[in-house]
């Protein structure tokens, strides 16, 4: 479920932050950057685990910030496949069940990062679930869409009245609940 991935990346410190020891404000702004983000291909990123190398800091003219390339390990939620998760139904479509997780973390604004998604053999429409109840799947696939800006063509869509293609999520679990032992976990539970 939790991995750990080795990344690379330049860190800009501004100035106000020379005083502080180097390592804390690296971990800081590495934090600040990646920390609750998607990373294409990666995975959930959740919190910088360690900084294994630091190459030479430079100032660059006009900018009195020093830049930094820092070798890291970050600690990145991304399931393997046949992983068994729990999380709560957000809602159901004649397309699948649409789920918030609640491991690494609760997310307010879930349906913007995730969009769990649940096949049944017969249908997830066919099945009566209430929004809020916890429901444990297979992961079966996942899918990354890359959603970093498209250029002025986006913009210039949005001022002049046409409609904007639907926002889709970063990272999209697929699961399946098709098997002894899954679904709704009210189903598993001895009255």
């Amino acid at each position: 479920m939790f991995v750990l991935v080795e990344m690379v990346d330049t860190v800009r410190i501004p100035p106000w932050q020379f005083e502080r020891k180097l390592n804390d404000s690296i971990a800081e702004e590495l934090n600040k950057k990646l920390a609750n983000k998607v990373v294409y291909s990666v995975g959930l990123c959740i919190c910088l685990f360690d900084i294994t190398k630091l190459e030479d800091a430079y100032v660059f003219p006009g900018d009195g910030a020093s830049h930094t390339k820092v070798h890291f390990r970050y600690v990145v939620f991304h399931p393997f496949l046949d992983e068994i998760l729990i999380g709560k139904i957000k809602g159901c479509s004649p397309e699948g069940v649409h789920e918030s997780l609640q491991q690494p973390a609760k997310f307010d604004d879930a349906e913007q990062v995730w969009v769990w998604e649940y096949e049944t053999e017969e249908g997830a429409h066919d099945l009566y679930m209430d929004t809020g109840e916890e429901l444990r799947f297979r992961v079966v696939d996942e899918s990354f869409v890359d959603t970093s800006p498209t250029g002025p063509s986006a913009a210039g869509a949005a001022s002049s009245g046409e409609e904007l293609p639907k926002k889709e999520a970063p990272y999209t679990l697929v699961g399946s609940i098709s098997e002894p032992g899954l679904g709704l976990l009210s189903w598993w539970t001895s009255s």
